[in-house]
């Protein structure tokens, strides 16, 4: 049975997603106990699961309901009839599978995952305080009013007195009723995750948000600490485009970069009934390939994570000639990093108790891992500390939270400023001074990047603010961060062009944002790529200003084969959406190593006309061999304002992940297991090795296949009855043109019988 990822990311920044740990660092501290016969945990025939089946056509409840009569554990959960073509149901697990064959309509079943919820000045910064001043074909400001914004999250504090007035109503489909209220610590934890993407959309009280009058409708499909099932999510969306809203927000994600789940397919189809779908990106930057589903839905606007105008802290190091400012990312739910004075700084291991010596006064730097934030910062704090910085264990910058129990702050490093920090402090007693700069449109660290595998799409399409964002939450107000944040920034925004253009299709709202958005650059004054900040930050006063839509408002080109003299088309749809008559004109690209375009001769188009043009890429040399993805931008003018149109090429063979959301379940059969991983691009060996969790000796092979074609693969196997731990570590591998990437799981044994 195919069942949906279960490998979900949480987009919220008090939960900490950690990176996959190399196989060297994949012990645990489990003692490995021979047993007579190793086995799972056997699946009781009368557990209770939910089930989600797929059908050809939406199936007839009057028909489902006879079939399933004949099953008293059996009861309908949901039937699915707009976005997705189907039925969920929950019973014990023997019935279901005989459900599965008296139901001749069935093509496949699944099942239920587990999903989880992974500006102030904010809202000015994108331009939606300027909107007040503008007004709507009916002679309204523009506000929102009227459109409806459905927010799939965990719910809504509706009694929130910034959000009460314009929460209009929703459904739960948690608890099953009418009331989408936020979790408040009866079956479990609290949440607080919705609230806060509510507030961003549409608060309207002492905290504006960017649709201030937006009708906001509210589907809880994560429940206590932010979980719920795949078939919650989907009847969201479902239910959703019934009760026809104009925009939804899907603050969640998975893992996996496909453009092909049945979530993202879902998403595609509620854009196709005219609903503007807005996702975010996930957290699991800065490395490319990390945009996860639905954030790689083509029709929706994946959205990145940007910085607003901001101080951000810098300890400043000066020793003899050597003169550095390291980047300072601190830490959520303690104490604000805003040290004025200057602090020796000494190094306290991985922070625990013992590793804190003579630390009373100092700023300590700690390792990342074994223990976590919190500790660390608790035991540095207990020893007098005054602040801590917990620096990287991996490449690249990370996210972090420490609870409001913490009394100093503490802030993140990247690994290689605290190694060289490290380097310095061993060698000599040194002081840190804090200095602040500022900073605005930057790429968040933790926003994921693209491009989607298989299609070599751009993602994400645009960024917005998702870095210290201040916003509604159950009882009051709070600052988080994440592409959480950054997505109802877009989805607000998507309110107020609906409201001043409420004839525009999703496309022509998305690419009036994707068009008009401005390019970010690095420290470095240089442009982030395509696959990492789409067309750019959101700029919502050009948007509505616009007298041009470009569809798509990028082009994904695809990948190119090896051999020369290659030739690409890709359609554009040019709109002409102002009061007269523009005449258009095409400015290439900058000269690219291989590559050239061939564009159309100037044209005009009258107002409210439209012209579809065809853009061909051709190759015409041979490519480095050191890149695979190649980037960059032809223009459109209309001798007043000039459009970017963003590119991407796939060239050679790309450096994408071969392996992504390897899950591992029980089997049918005794001593079976079932497992599925998606291959975005094949592979030309596979298998899955099993190895002993404290040495990391090689056990032998689960499954092992070559020639494998792309997509989700999912299979049951024997295993091997010689093996016999507490514990094995399962390592799921393709190979594939002499490259190799791997995903690993930690499998629990039992012994038989128990």
């Amino acid at each position: 049975m195919k069942k949906f990822f279960a490998a979900v990311m949480a987009i919220m920044i008090f939960t900490i997603i950690l990176p996959q740990q190399p196989l060297s660092a994949a012990l645990v501290s489990s003692a490995s106990t021979a047993f007579s016969l190793p086995q799972l945990p056997e699946p009781s025939p009368n557990e209770r699961v939910v089930m989600v089946f797929s059908t050809k056509e939406t199936p007839d409840q009057a028909e489902l309901q006879q079939v399933v009569k004949h099953f008293p554990s059996i009861k309908i959960r949901y039937v699915f009839q707009e976005v997705f073509s189907g039925f969920s149901v929950e019973g014990k697990r023997s019935d279901l599978q005989k459900l599965e064959k008296q139901f001749p309509q069935v093509q496949y079943s699944t099942e239920a995952s587990t999903y989880k919820a992974d500006m102030e000045g904010s809202v000015p910064f994108i331009g939606a305080d300027k909107m007040r001043g503008y007004f709507d074909p009916k002679g309204e400001r523009l506000s929102g009013k009227g459109v409806k914004v459905g927010i799939i999250d965990t719910g809504i504090d509706y009694n929130h007195p910034d959000l009460n007035r314009n929460y209009k109503g929703g459904q739960d489909f948690v608890d099953g009723d009418k009331n989408p209220m936020e979790s408040r610590n009866k079956n479990g934890p609290s949440t607080l995750h919705g609230t806060h993407v509510a507030g961003i959309i549409g608060a309207n009280g002492v905290m504006k948000g960017v649709a201030p009058e937006a009708e906001l409708y509210a589907y809880r499909a994560l429940g206590p600490g932010g979980h719920g099932t795949s078939d919650q999510v989907l009847a969201a969306i479902d239910q959703a485009v019934k009760d026809h809203v104009d925009i939804l927000n899907l603050s969640l994600g998975t893992d996996v970069n496909a453009p092909d789940l049945p979530i993202t397919e879902a998403l595609n189809k509620a854009v196709s009934k005219g609903v503007v779908a807005v996702t975010s990106s996930g957290n699991s930057g800065p490395n490319l390939w990390t945009v996860g589903t639905p954030g790689t839905a083509s029709d929706a606007i994946s959205v990145g994570a940007s910085t607003p105008p901001m101080k951000i802290p810098f300890l400043h190091i000066k020793k003899g000639r050597v003169e550095k400012d390291m980047k300072l990312l601190p830490m959520f739910g303690g104490v604000p990093w805003g040290l004025t004075k200057t602090y020796p700084i000494t190094y306290g291991g991985i922070g625990n108790k013992e590793d804190l010596k003579r630390v009373s006064g100092k700023i300590v730097l700690i390792q990342r891992g074994t223990i976590t934030f919190a500790q660390k910062v608790k035991n540095a704090e207990e020893k007098g500390a005054v602040a801590v910085i917990v620096y990287n264990n991996e490449k690249g910058d990370f996210l972090g939270s420490v609870g409001k129990e913490s009394k100093i702050p503490a802030a993140a490093m990247s690994r290689q400023d605290g190694e060289w920090l490290k380097k310095m402090i061993k060698k000599k007693s040194i002081l840190g001074p804090t200095i602040y700069k500022e900073e605005e449109d930057r790429l968040a660290d933790f926003s994921s990047r693209g491009p989607v595998t298989i299609n070599w799409g751009i993602k994400p399409d645009v960024t917005a603010p998702g870095v210290k964002i201040r916003s509604t939450v159950p009882g009051g107000y709070l600052s988080l961060q994440g592409t959480s944040m950054a997505a109802p920034h877009v989805a607000g925004a998507c309110a107020i062009l609906k409201q001043a253009h409420p004839d525009w299709t999703p496309a022509e709202i998305k690419a009036a944002f994707m068009n008009t958005a401005k390019v970010m650059v690095n420290d470095k004054g240089q442009p982030y790529h395509t696959y990492e900040q789409g067309a750019g930050r959101i700029q919502l006063e050009a948007a509505i200003n616009t007298g041009t839509l470009v569809m798509p408002g990028a082009l994904s080109i695809g990948r190119l084969p090896d051999k020369l003299f290659i030739e690409k088309e890709k359609v554009l749809t040019i709109r002409n959406v102002s009061k007269q008559t523009k005449h258009y004109r095409f400015i290439p690209p900058p000269a690219s190593a291989g590559m050239e375009f061939e564009l159309p001769m100037p044209f005009s188009i009258e107002p409210n006309g439209e012209k579809k043009v065809t853009i061909r890429a051709e190759r015409i040399d041979a490519f480095s061999k050191k890149k695979d993805l190649i980037d960059g931008a032809i223009f459109l003018s209309d001798g007043e304002e000039t459009i970017r149109i963003p590119y991407l090429y796939v060239v050679n063979e790309p450096k994408y992940p071969r392996v992504m959301g390897f899950a591992v379940d029980n089997g049918k059969k005794a001593n079976t297991i079932h497992y599925e991983v998606y291959l975005p691009g094949g592979a030309e060996e596979f298998g899955i090795a099993l190895y002993d969790p404290e040495s990391m000796k090689y056990l032998g092979l689960l499954d092992w296949q070559k020639k494998i074609g792309p997509g989700l693969k999912e299979k049951e196997v024997i295993f091997p009855k010689n093996i016999r731990f507490e514990q094995i570590v399962a390592v799921a591998f393709a190979r594939t043109k002499g490259r190799e990437d791997y995903q690993e799981l930690t499998l629990k044994m039992v012994k038989k019988g128990s």
